[in-house]
């Protein structure tokens, strides 16, 4: 039976979440579930309480708990790997620092200055959990739920030999958005989506061959569609695509929405329909509150129902058995979408049976969905190159090329924040050790100054004679 390996198994949403839907699963009836967590703080909770899930469903099954990485790893068949290095007290200074600096986000672990630190943080761990897999169970597959997505799984894409899946629900739930813009049930609806985590987009979606962009397109003209989602809707509007993720996410991802307090008030600031300032911050730090006082599982109820809408325990049964099963995932593009980067992370439609992940390749990408996934392509390139590296000018540079930032902050007050942020996550950084980002001084220009005398550019020269030459006219 399948032995399955839990990683991060601390983790209150995506552990037990998970862990119900692998359950609920006849065909993983006899498995073994390793839980593993760094302390025993939330790992003890979580296995009395899947314990409890196992005796009060009467499901064939074995838990186990421990501290040990590689005790959980040694010969397991399935990774799940859910971890997040430093915490709530990281994602603070994830989303507080560049809130002093002006750069506003709602959730703040995918791009911006917020994300990529997240995926320094992150990357040297999943570096370690790959190299363990090698020795210890190189034929596994590693399931990655960890934010960044696309960041962490374009590090994992370099190890040699790693069968890995990043897994999102974007598409799934965004179906079921679909479904009710357009009245026709989600289970008939056709769909190729493919693109980057959390701006994939829907390159088609067909009812029995009948194209419902119009339908969806038409319904977004109206205020009671569009105020759902105002930015998804917006950029279907000026750029003709649906696509996955919501208003709280892609707001951040370009530089049109949360640059200023106008755009702010124009798109986001509506708690009723997402993107609101600091939410998932916010969010994350009550629930981790609520934790100190509350075991939350000791509530919870322990009934297992229909599967939830993530696809890991879909991945597993169809790996198990051969009942083939599509999903869309998050894998190195090795060719799979022409128009995006050789080695960046991608999501794509894949197809899974007893022999593995079988991605598809879905051609190129209509020339400005690329382009809009390229700004987000080369700052996760640039966070990736930092993490491997521990080059400190590589983290300013990749906050340079962030839009959000971008479009708010000048370089010198990006390299200001990103300084900080550095010095502030130092405990979680180890490959930062002993590095500092270094100061670039502004030059200050005396009122009196007289120009130096160069050389003009030639094109310069020219644009300059006939300039003059217009005033004497």
């Amino acid at each position: 039976m399948a032995k399955i390996a839990m990683i991060g198994a601390g983790s209150l949403v995506f552990c037990k979440t998970l862990m119900g839907d692998f359950l609920a699963t006849p065909a993983l009836a006899g498995s073994e579930y390793r839980l593993m967590a760094l302390s025993h703080r939330r790992l003890d909770k979580m296995k009395d309480f899947v314990g409890r899930m196992i005796a009060d469903n009467d499901v064939e099954a074995t838990v186990v708990s421990t501290t040990d990485r590689r005790e959980a790893l040694r010969g397991a068949d399935y990774v799940v790997v859910m971890i997040q290095v430093g915490g709530v007290e990281g994602f603070r200074q994830d989303y507080e620092i560049p809130m002093k600096f002006g750069v506003d986000n709602c959730i703040g672990d995918t791009m911006g200055a917020g994300g990529i630190f997240r995926a320094q943080r992150l990357i040297p761990a999943l570096m370690e959990i790959a190299a363990e897999m090698r020795e210890l169970c190189p034929r596994a597959i590693l399931f990655n739920y960890a934010n960044p997505m696309a960041m962490c799984c374009w590090a994992l894409g370099r190890v040699e030999g790693l069968q890995f899946i990043g897994l999102c629900h974007g598409v799934q739930t965004t179906m079921d958005l679909i479904a009710s813009y357009t009245g026709v049930e989600k289970d008939e609806i056709d769909f190729i989506a493919a693109g980057i985590n959390h701006m994939a987009w829907f390159l088609s979606l067909e009812h029995r061959g009948r194209d419902l962009y119009p339908i969806l397109k038409a319904n977004f003209e109206k205020p009671e569609y569009y105020v759902n989602e105002k930015v998804r809707g917006e950029v279907m509007r000026h750029f003709g695509y649906f696509m996955t993720e919501s208003t709280g996410h892609l707001s951040e991802y370009l530089p049109y929405f949360r640059k200023n307090r106008k755009a702010l008030e124009t798109y986001c600031d509506e708690p009723a329909f997402g993107g609101e300032t600091g939410a998932y911050y916010h969010y994350c730090a009550m629930i981790d509150q609520k934790f100190q006082t509350l075991d939350p599982l000791s509530i919870e109820s322990t009934g297992l129902g229909a599967r939830s809408a993530e696809y890991c325990s879909h991945i597993i049964e169809a790996r198990e058995t051969g009942k083939v099963f599509r999903l869309n995932g998050n894998v190195r593009n090795d060719g799979y979408i022409a128009n995006l980067p050789g080695g960046c992370c991608v999501e794509v439609p894949i197809y899974v049976d007893r022999t593995g992940l079988h991605p598809m390749g879905v051609g190129s990408l209509p020339p400005s969905l690329a382009a809009l996934n390229m700004t987000n392509v080369l700052v996760q390139g640039l966070a990736v190159e930092a993490a491997l590296s521990g080059d400190p000018e590589l983290l300013v540079q990749a906050c340079a090329m962030d839009p959000l930032s971008a479009a708010v902050l000048t370089l010198a007050e990006i390299r200001d924040m990103a300084s900080q942020m550095l010095e502030a996550e130092r405990p979680w950084l180890p490959q930062f050790s002993g590095k500092h980002i270094r100061a670039v001084p502004a030059i200050s220009i005396p009122k009196d100054l007289k120009r130096k005398e160069v050389p003009l550019d030639p094109a310069l020269a020219i644009a300059n004679r006939f300039g003059k030459l217009a005033k004497a006219r």
